[in-house]
């Protein structure tokens, strides 16, 4: 009996002593562990355990998933707390690898604190700075005395940063720069990707370089691949040439850039811009493709010229700039106060700003002043001193009408050439075959005829855009009828046609009958959520230092000087509309 008593009790005596045993091994969890290191003891230091790298290594220790190295480490077993100097090493799996000359790690609050050369390594980038602050229950790394960030591509510096280690992103703010053999980034926020190289601008933000400038107030832009999508006053300046639009698209490798909506490219040499809601532009070809209500206007002696098409191209060095535009091509010119401006339709137009040149091709017809002309091509030539009106050609089925009380003055022929003065036609001459049909009025502007004559050329004058004057060459018949006497269905020379009611007088005339562009839905750059400080608002008496610590409460809290994070929260505060759709190639594809 007395022997199942003492196996009982001992029995009794291994349950309970395991049972100390597990719970002192489930609080050990909590604790750090020095694995490695020569013991030490210092009276003074009656909290602290000094461990000291040996011939075997560094100190070794570990918590929780996190393992620490160092020459020396002191360690507060109540605080459960250490300091470590010298070569210091702090990983955490594969998210954290960090190196400084000295660290210290709260094991109750997870905190760690890294200064002195601190580096920190993941797979697809390094940062460096002079002191780091990482809090591994946020799974977030932060500095303010600035650091520098090297990806594989570029390097990041700012005054400020934040990194997120679950989703491998950095947060940049103040003074934000991008350094890239290419080109450099500067911008007032910006967030970006280690593991894709993905940059998010926010605020005023540039991407220099020696052949280009983008800028943009919301934006996206990929390190490794050199391109980007940009919105909110976004424009790429191409030395010679600005493009504007709602959102632009950049690839910098093929020197090419789109964009959509409300686009605007300024030539700054030549004094022009076309406008649009597409635009393409290769800068290498000195080329732009432009759609969707494309205009192109050019300033001329104090005047505009508008040029509109369904589509299009200019091409060219700055000082040999081509304009075509095809499909349903139109001119128009206002012209001096008080004169009917001057306009055109074709099927397609040239204009080549060197020679100063405006070809109207395919069923063309142009008004100036009381004249309408129409041939098989027309050509409208410039003085390239004075930018003025200089010279009208028509080639091929010439005709010139204008429009009298009583019919129409009208005069044909193989060619037209016509002469300005001041931007007026004073002056027009028609050659080979040459037929007329001229109403002829006294002083008093009473009809007294109809003229009809043919002759080899005919040269008639005008003053202020009406005829005043027609002079035969080689008359061969033709005579002046009274207009009772001339019949009534012989009063159009064959070929006539009259398309006054198509004419342009004014310039939103150029859009006339042609239906509005449908605009695609720009996709949107959302600002980041709010993701609250890395430093919360914890009162001072209630915030965990251990004694030991560098630290103080004030390097524990926002600095109010430091710039305010844009976040949705701030702008939907701030009654601001949000397009959430985050770009996902380009805008061309819109």
């Amino acid at each position: 009996m007395k022997q199942n008593t003492n196996k009982y009790i001992l029995l009794l005596s291994f349950s309970l002593l395991g049972s100390v045993l597990y719970a002192q091994q489930d609080t050990l969890k909590q604790k750090v562990d020095i694995k490695s290191g020569y013991l030490e003891i210092k009276p003074e230091l009656p909290d602290a355990i000094i461990y000291t790298k040996d011939s075997e290594g560094q100190v070794y220790i570990i918590h929780e998933g996190v393992e620490m190295w160092c020459d020396q480490a002191y360690v507060y077993l109540k605080d459960n707390f250490v300091k470590a100097y010298g070569s210091v090493r702090i990983t955490q799996g594969d998210t954290i690898n960090m190196s400084s000359k000295y660290a210290e790690y709260n094991g109750n609050t997870q905190f760690a604190f890294a200064s002195g050369d601190v580096f920190m390594k993941n797979p697809q980038s390094t940062l460096r700075t002079d002191t780091l602050y990482f809090d591994r229950v946020k799974q977030q790394a932060y500095y303010r005395s600035g650091g520098t960030v090297v990806d594989t591509a570029s390097t990041l510096t700012s005054r400020i940063g934040r990194y997120y280690a679950q989703s491998k992103k950095y947060q940049f703010l103040s003074n934000v720069v991008i350094k890239n053999p290419k080109y450099t980034v500067n911008s007032a926020q910006l967030d970006f990707y280690s593991e894709t190289g993905g940059a998010y601008l926010y605020g005023k933000s540039t991407i220099e370089s020696e052949e280009s400038t983008v800028y943009c107030e919301r934006g996206y832009y990929d390190t490794r691949n050199d391109n980007g999508y940009f919105v909110k006053n976004s424009r790429v300046d191409y030395n010679n040439r600005i493009l504007y639009g709602d959102s632009i698209y950049f690839d910098r490798n093929r020197s090419f850039a789109s964009a959509t909506n409300n686009i605007r490219v300024l030539d700054t040499v030549n004094k022009s811009i076309i406008r649009g809601h597409y635009a393409e532009v290769y800068r290498e070809k000195d080329s732009v493709f432009i759609t969707k209500r494309a205009v192109a206007v050019t300033l001329k002696d104090q005047d505009s010229i508008y040029v509109h098409a369904d589509t299009l191209r200019v091409t060219g060095k700055p000082e040999n700039r081509v304009i075509k535009g095809f499909y349903r091509a139109r001119l128009f010119k206002q012209g001096l106060p008080g004169v009917e401006p001057t306009s055109g339709k074709c099927d397609s137009i040239f204009v080549k700003q060197k020679e100063g040149i405006t070809k109207l091709l395919g069923n063309p017809v142009l008004w100036s002043g009381e004249n309408q002309m129409t041939g098989d091509t027309i050509h409208i030539l410039s003085n390239k001193k004075t930018e003025k009106l200089d010279t009208l050609k028509v080639f091929n089925n010439a005709f010139l009408v204008q429009k009298d009380s009583a019919g129409y003055n009208q005069v044909k022929g193989q060619r037209l050439i016509g002469l300005f003065t001041n931007n007026e036609l004073d002056t027009v001459n028609i050659n080979k075959n040459a037929e007329v049909i001229f109403y002829s009025r006294n002083d008093k502007q009473e009809l007294v005829g109809i003229n009809n004559t043919v002759s080899s050329s005919i040269q008639m004058y005008l003053k202020k855009q009406k005829i005043s004057g027609i002079r035969f060459i080689k008359k061969a018949n033709g005579k002046v009828y009274p207009p009772s006497q001339f019949p009534s269905n012989a009063r159009q020379l064959p070929g006539f046609i009259w398309r006054g009611d198509e004419r342009l007088m004014k310039k939103e005339d150029l859009f006339k009958g042609k239906p509005r562009p449908v605009l695609p839905k720009i996709k949107g750059i959302p600002l980041p959520e709010d993701e609250g400080e890395f430093f919360e608002d914890i009162p001072e008496d209630e915030l965990v230092i251990p004694e030991a610590s560098k630290l103080l409460p004030k390097d524990l809290r926002v600095n109010p000087d430091d710039p305010k994070l844009m976040t949705r929260k701030a702008e939907e505060d701030n009654g601001k509309i949000i397009n959430d759709s985050i770009p996902k190639k380009k805008a061309s594809e819109n």
